[in-house]
């Protein structure tokens, strides 16, 4: 039980007014934070909000579980209060067409800040429970990534790829806003200006009324909450004038003692972050120094030219190369328990073990979940009438990715329901979200690995390397049924239909075409050989794009991209058995953050150059 949670006991078992002043203490920075950026820097709402938070938290406190991150409820609840609040001044539409009116290469600090606030910890809301709390943990409460392991019961690498993995993801849900942030450049921000401090003396005032709205029993509007600040005003005047001198005294004694203490422990907490974060390119740079002066007495050197034959293979490609490796049920179960068995846990689990018991547990406990869904849909054993269940279960819980409504008019097209299919495929054509789970799948297969105690290095290589992506042939395959469909358009003397189905197969291969961060090479060759299976079929010499190309230019293109990625494979190919286990790291990271192309160059430029 962690102290936060201690605070609240006593408050519950004992009525402690100690405890829970203190917890408001606490916590008011945090509260008055999400409050301000929802109401636009409107600090009057954002107090009023505060006050209904911990007055509310005063009286449900009994109802609360004991484990409760409280930091998390404390957000999630002043995000509905706030949200309550703003709906009834309309502003929430007006904030939104205003952040997807922004500039992505707009400042990102404290400025850019305050343009994305609004929608800031509406995004955050949004993350599943395990994100949502890595990232309340680390940037709200303030915690070190130890600390953050400490609370969600992993160990400090695994919280540092669920906070990355929650700042990616919480990339992603500004990104669908209109908001072009990085996720690097996320947690600058956040760690900067998360949390600011709230106008002195606000706590008292919370924790005062939050009390005496527990003891009435009774729910307070906003209104009510103003009213027995001023009854409470004219009514307590004399004991106020006699106190007051002496608790706003300890008050802020206490306070700058404590905000002392906490920012004295947030540096030392972000110099260790910051020496364990450069410790690597610290013992880089010193051995780069050393290597500057040459040691005496000097080698034999070799003949310029000769071949380098003492590059030590760390056998980590080797040991996984054309090899599956799989987690024992032991390993999985120590995951999932620290995780919760959750939706994204439990698939992890079934594709690095192959239990299909774990599917058959995520499909039960969560049979709304998109990702579920998926899974579910390419279950080799699947009937056609549960893919068709489990497909339609995606287009429900995802209703802005255009995947689920391909897969669905794949499925329509092997079952003769050409009609159904073109509906199928106009549907997905006016959607702009295309999300196929391939990062989310690799991160989680990942985590699953480190956990069970593989290296970090090894983690990264086999999650990768063993991830199966069942999409992309049925990406190919409505390709080719698109295409056929063209035919009997144009059999059926109807060109124009036939050039839509074509243009709607281009479109389908430009979304999986783009070399895009974190995604697998092996997408952009699908991508690339879908266009070109249907725009080979279109006269050559008409026009593509809008920048005076042709289709013809357009296959050129395609071609020159597809034999570059190929080269650049096969030079990888050569050089990956030499690379060690800290720059197979490097060549992960670079891969998601980059794209594999752009990995592949690095690896090329590092060693294909001994």
């Amino acid at each position: 039980m962690t102290e936060n949670q201690q605070l609240l006991a006593d408050y519950v078992e004992t009525g402690s007014e100690a405890a829970f002043r203190e917890l408001v203490l606490r916590y008011t920075n945090l509260v008055y934070s999400v409050a301000i950026r929802v109401t636009c820097g409107n600090s009057q709402l954002a107090e009023d909000i505060g006050q209904t938070v911990f007055s509310d938290l005063s009286r449900k406190a009994r109802s609360l579980s004991r484990e409760v991150m409280l930091g998390g409820w404390l957000h999630r609840h002043t995000c509905f209060v706030a949200a309550t609040v703003m709906r009834g001044e309309r502003r929430r539409q007006h904030r939104e067409n205003h952040a997807v009116q922004m500039s992505a290469t707009q400042d990102q600090g404290e400025d850019y800040l305050a343009r994305v606030a609004p929608i800031l910890d509406e995004a955050i809301n949004q993350l599943d429970a395990e994100d949502r709390t890595a990232v309340l943990l680390r940037f709200f409460e303030e915690r070190n990534l130890r600390s953050v392991g400490e609370v969600i019961g992993t160990s400090e690498n695994a919280a540092r790829m669920r906070v990355a993995r929650a700042l990616e993801k919480l990339e992603t849900l500004l990104k669908q806003r209109g908001v072009t942030i990085s996720a690097s450049a996320l947690a600058t921000v956040l760690a900067g200006n998360a949390v600011s401090a709230a106008p002195v003396g606000l706590a008292l005032s919370f924790s005062t009324t939050a009390l005496i709205a527990a003891n009435s029993g009774t729910g307070i509007t906003l209104g009510g909450l103003k009213l027995i600040a001023m009854t409470n005003l004219k009514l307590g005047t004399i004991c106020a004038f006699l106190v007051a001198g002496l608790a706003t005294d300890l008050l802020i004694r206490h306070r700058s003692q404590l905000e002392f203490q906490r920012e004295n422990q947030s540096l030392l907490q972000r110099i260790a972050q910051l020496q364990s974060e450069n410790e690597n390119l610290s013992n880089g740079l010193a051995a780069a120094k050393r290597s500057q002066l040459p040691r005496l007495p000097a080698p034999s050197a070799q003949v310029p030219g000769a071949p380098v034959d003492d590059l030590q293979s760390t056998n980590l490609y080797a040991r996984f190369k054309d090899k599956s490796p799989k987690l024992t049920a032991e390993q999985a179960e120590t995951y999932l328990k620290a995780n919760g068995r959750s939706a994204a846990s439990l698939l992890a689990a079934f594709r690095t073990t192959d239990d299909p018991g774990l599917l058959e547990e995520a499909k039960q406990k969560y049979p709304n979940d998109p990702q579920v869904a998926f899974e579910a849909a390419f279950k080799k054993e699947a009937t056609a009438e549960e893919r068709r269940q489990w497909l339609d279960t995606l287009k429900r819980t995802a209703p802005d990715n255009a995947l689920a409504n391909y897969l669905s008019a794949q499925e329509y097209f092997k079952r003769g329901e050409s009609d159904r299919a073109v509906e199928e495929l106009v549907v997905a054509s006016g959607k702009a979200q295309f999300q196929d789970y391939t990062q989310e799948r690799m991160q989680d297969d990942e985590e699953a690995y480190l956990t069970s105690g593989y290296s970090v290095a090894e983690a990264k290589t086999v999650s990768s390397m063993q991830l199966l992506l069942p999409q992309l042939a049925e990406m190919k395959q409505l390709c080719l049924s698109t295409v056929e469909l063209a035919n009997s358009y144009r059999q059926a003397g109807d060109e124009v239909s036939a050039q839509s189905a074509l243009q709607m197969a281009v479109n389908l291969g430009t979304r999986y075409g783009n070399d895009a961060p974190g995604e697998p090479v092996i997408n952009q060759l699908v991508g690339n050989a879908v266009q070109r299976i249907a725009l080979s079929k279109m006269d050559p010499s008409s026009p593509f794009g809008s920048e005076g190309q042709t289709v013809q230019d357009q296959l050129d293109q395609l071609n020159k991209q597809n034999a570059a990625i190929r080269e650049l494979s096969q030079k990888v190919e050569s050089l990956l058995p030499m690379m060690s286990e800290q720059d197979w790291i490097n060549y992960k990271d670079r891969w998601r953050v980059f794209g594999e192309d752009a990995a592949f160059r690095w690896v090329i430029g590092k060693y294909g150059q001994r």
